[in-house]
């Protein structure tokens, strides 16, 4: 009588413990690395940020002769260099910040991140921190490149900065954490509104338009400084009266505070509708 011999297959071990913040940050970091966009747009940040700044600062170099001295200070060398990283800069890092949460929801891809990672609160904090690293990795690249590259075309000026130069240092590093917490802005914001176009949109209306609307009223002296965008121009500060809006910001780290304290506001409510809305 023949036999039948059944092989077992290999015991798994029993599973153990609840899922954990480390994999699913790995998994985070893999979802933005394995996405093509994500490389373009951090190669058109660093391009239009350093192409910018370097043009702004040839053109200052290249007019410095023809400048009146009147016209001449207060010159912030720095801030000059680092323009283009807080104007059309803070655009591209909005846009991938919007993307990095509501490109899930618009291809139904946050369904089976679920499904891998019930416990949204870790989806969420994975999500933010696994942006936040990449945004400051580059932005910190991006911000000391453009001031390298600025300051060795305004030597000719004889007005260029060096990063020993009172609060240069302070500007470089700040910009960079600047345009950090904008993308970080986007991201929470787009955990609220949960769709690309709205949530750029809006992020565009907060960080170009409405500074604009609050200089026509009659009260923007006292509102400026409330707006988290003037955290661009106080921060990125080695001369304070470099700008007669100045006047009426907080020093640069206050200002700071504010974009600070507005992105976390905007972090804490996002998290909370991420856990209590379906996908």
């Amino acid at each position: 009588m023949a036999t039948t011999t059944i092989r077992q297959g290999p015991v798994l071990p029993a599973p153990s413990g609840r899922a954990g913040f480390g994999g699913t940050l790995r998994s985070e970091f893999t979802k933005i690395g394995s996405v093509r966009s994500t490389y373009w747009t951090l190669l058109m940040l660093f391009a239009v940020s350093v192409g910018i700044g370097a043009g702004i600062s040839g053109l200052s170099a290249n007019s410095w002769s023809n400048t009146p001295p009147a016209d001449r200070t207060p010159f912030d060398a720095t801030q000059i260099s680092l323009a283009g990283l807080l104007v059309l800069g803070q655009l591209v890092i909005v846009v991938l910040g919007a993307l990095v949460l509501s490109g899930e929801y618009s291809t139904g891809m946050i369904r089976t991140s679920l499904i891998a990672m019930p416990r949204r609160i870790v989806i969420y904090a994975a999500k933010a921190a696994a942006f936040t690293a990449v945004a400051l990795v580059v932005s910190l690249v991006t911000a000391f490149t453009a001031f390298f590259l600025g300051q060795a075309l305004l030597a000719s000026t004889h007005q260029s900065a060096t990063l020993a130069g009172p609060d240069v240092l302070r500007a470089v590093i700040g910009s960079a954490l600047y345009i950090t917490l904008c993308g970080l802005f986007a991201f929470a914001a787009a955990a609220i509104i949960r769709n690309s176009a709205a949530t750029i949109t809006a992020m565009i209306g907060l960080l170009f338009v409405l500074p604009v609307l609050v200089n026509w009223t009659p009260w923007h002296n006292d509102l400026v400084r409330w707006l988290p965008s003037s955290a661009a121009r106080a921060i990125s500060a080695t001369v304070w009266n470099a700008g007669p809006q100045n006047a009426h910001l907080f020093f640069p780290w206050g200002q700071f505070a504010v974009l600070a304290a507005c992105t976390a506001v905007v972090l804490v409510v996002g998290g909370i509708l991420f856990l209590k809305r379906d996908a």
